[in-house]
Parts: structure tokens; sequence; C-alpha cells
């Protein structure tokens, strides 16, 4: 008995200590998407808007181990955005993953705008809707972005506590992408950024 006991408050502060540590690491990555508001020449926010900035409490649950599968001969397509532009993109890989219990799919895409940019030749987009969206997060949906760099040995570390807004939450006469519905997720996604705390 005494060994399962000392085994049992052993194990506490080890569980502890690794929720802290993710919560920081959770906070640093807010703290520098924050920042990059105020680099951003077309920047939605100003340094007195992001008091407004919402999130859900970091939870490791939300941050799941994804198989990636490359989608072979995607063709082109204009993916729509909430201003009425297209932009076009191609279906560059699929996620599987577990989330709540329940397997899951998602779409990745890759922009053919920005791949002809150097500093964004390896940039992915991952736009997704859930059942957050127009309630406690954003109705347009959120987004997460990663690199072909991120994905190893066809594992991708998913953190939704990463998601974020479109400008489009904060601002009119932006073109953002409209998550396409081969990505709307019949769960809540209750991590990542939540609404804006102030109309616009």
């Amino acid at each position: 008995m005494k060994s399962i006991l000392l085994a049992f408050f052993i194990l506490i502060p080890i569980g502890y200590t690794i929720a802290q540590e993710f919560a920081k690491q959770t906070e640093a990555f807010r703290a520098e998407y924050k920042s990059e508001f105020l680099k951003s020449e077309r920047s939605p926010l100003k340094k007195k808007d992001l008091q407004y900035l919402r999130f859900y409490e970091a939870d490791s649950s939300y941050r799941v181990t994804a198989t990636f599968e490359k989608s072979e001969k995607s063709e082109p397509f204009e993916m729509p955005t909430y201003s009425g532009i297209k932009k076009t993109y191609v279906q560059y890989g699929i996620l599987t993953f577990e989330l709540l219990g329940v397997k899951q799919t998602l779409n990745v895409y890759k922009s053919l705008g920005l791949q002809a940019l150097p500093q964004y030749k390896d940039y992915l987009f991952l736009p997704f809707k859930d059942k957050t969206n127009g309630k406690e997060s954003y109705g347009g949906g959120r987004y997460i972005d990663l690199t072909t760099k991120d994905i190893k040995d066809n594992v991708y570390i998913l953190d939704f506590n990463k998601c974020y807004n479109p400008y489009c939450a904060y601002s009119n006469g932006y073109n953002c992408p409209i998550p396409p519905k081969v990505n709307h997720l019949a769960v809540a996604i209750e991590a990542g950024e939540k609404n804006f705390g102030r109309e616009h």
C-alpha cells in the first residue's frame, strides 16, 4: 500500500510539471502571435486592440499525433474567400488523427501564389471549421499554419492550441479563404483562439 501511495504522489508533481510546461509553451506561442500584428503593414490590429484577443486555456488533449498522407496528382482549384475573390490552392495531403475518441481527417493545402515566393515555398495551410464557430469562436472558421518541414516520417504533431482567426474576424476588407466542407469537423475544438472581444 505504501509503495502505491508513494507512486501516486510522485506522479502528481510530474503530471503537474508537464502541464505547466505545455501552458508556458502555448503562452510563448501566443505572445509571438500577438507581436506579429504589430510588424505587418496590413495588420487589422494596433497595440491597443491586442487586449481584445481571447483564447481557450491551454489544453494538451488538443495536441495530437496525426498521420500524413501526401496527395498525388492533385489538381489546382479555386478556394473562395469571404470577400468574393478566389485564391488558387492545391491539396498537398491528408492528416488522419483521433480526437475526443473519434477518428478525424483534415486536408492540408499549398498556395500556388505563395509558393512562388522564396520565404513561403515550404508553407502549408490548414483551414477548418468546428462546432464552436459562431458561438465561442469566429463563425468563419480558424486556421493553422505549418510547413513541409514540420512533417517528419509522415507524422505531424497537430496542435489546435495554435489555431488562430483570419483577419476577417477583426476587420472587413480582407480576402480570407473559406474552409472547404471537407475540413468541417463535427466536434467542438475548444482550443486556440476565441471570438474577438470587440465588435468591428
